[in-house]
């Protein structure tokens, strides 16, 4: 196994994180999102499921910061508890992706030839269909919901995290310190254990983050077109939709919700670049 991180090296990278404006700038909006999608579950302004036709359609004020939609109901609490939905959608669909492209990619990395030829190709099959037509033919058999959206953009992260980490895999399996593991008599699973997965888990860890905005925008983009949380549920894509025909009476209705996938796709994307700098053992030498 590659020498692990001293605590100077430890050290030198949280002090070059916070130098990072890229990091920190990604870390600051993401944590923010997190906390509110975590305050969703005790607290919100008002009731998500509260029809007050009285209110409907109010800009923002002091009362409702980010106004109210067609049915009274307070913006900002719908987008609160959108983003737990979107968050927990995206979460489980990149685990789903990670926990079964890791192995393979492995695998084929570890025996090769043929087999490994075969599972790209499969790979190349299944990347061909995006979520978003994996998720209408999902839909169309088991109809639409939060679950299926799950199904259908973590099918769509199983051949991204296996192409990643076959491709890191193959590069260390012709390294000094695999061979030497190989002459002490270890088997192939073992060494990918002990040493190819702790020496790739950075890569997997900036992949992850990347994949993670990309789940946020595709549930946003099935709730759109109806295939993602059904109501009463709030959704950011849902409100999109929602907002669609009311921009020019409402336009508050449509502001918010892009901007909160904007910046929690923005946040991520930061993030994901900001660790790619800090964990790149080159940059590390460099430094």
């Amino acid at each position: 196994m590659a020498p692990q991180p001293t605590i100077p090296e430890t050290q030198s990278v949280m002090r070059r994180a916070r130098g990072s404006k890229s990091f920190m700038i990604g870390l600051a909006i993401t944590a923010i999102i997190a906390a509110a999608a975590a305050l969703s579950f005790v607290w919100t302004p008002y009731d998500v499921t509260q029809i007050s036709i009285g209110d409907k359609l109010k800009p923002p004020s002091l009362e409702h910061w980010f106004g109210t939609d067609h049915f009274g109901r307070d913006i900002l609490s719908m987008i609160m508890v959108g983003a737990r939905n979107s968050i927990a959608v995206a979460l489980v669909a990149v685990g789903i992706g990670m926990g079964l492209g890791v192995p393979l990619g492995c695998w084929a990395a570890a025996r090769g030839g043929w087999l490994d030829e075969a599972l790209m190709r499969l790979n190349d099959v299944v990347f061909a269909f995006p979520a978003l037509l994996s998720a209408i033919m999902i839909t169309a058999i088991f109809g639409p919901g939060a679950v299926n959206a799950i199904i259908a953009i973590g099918i769509f992260n199983i051949p991204v995290f296996a192409r990643v980490s076959r491709a890191g895999a193959l590069a260390l399996w012709p390294r000094e310190f695999i061979l030497a593991a190989r002459a002490s008599g270890k088997g192939k699973l073992m060494i990918t254990a002990e040493h190819i997965l702790p020496n790739i888990a950075n890569l997997l860890l900036v992949q992850g983050t990347i994949q993670f905005a990309l789940g946020i925008l595709a549930e946003a983009s099935l709730s759109y077109v109806g295939l993602g949380a059904q109501p009463p549920m709030p959704s950011w894509g849902r409100m999109l939709f929602e907002a669609q025909t009311m921009i020019a009476i409402a336009p508050h209705m449509a502001i918010f919700p892009g901007l909160a996938i904007v910046m929690t796709v923005l946040g991520l994307n930061l993030l994901g670049d900001g660790l790619s700098d800090l964990l790149d053992p080159k940059l590390r030498r460099q430094k």
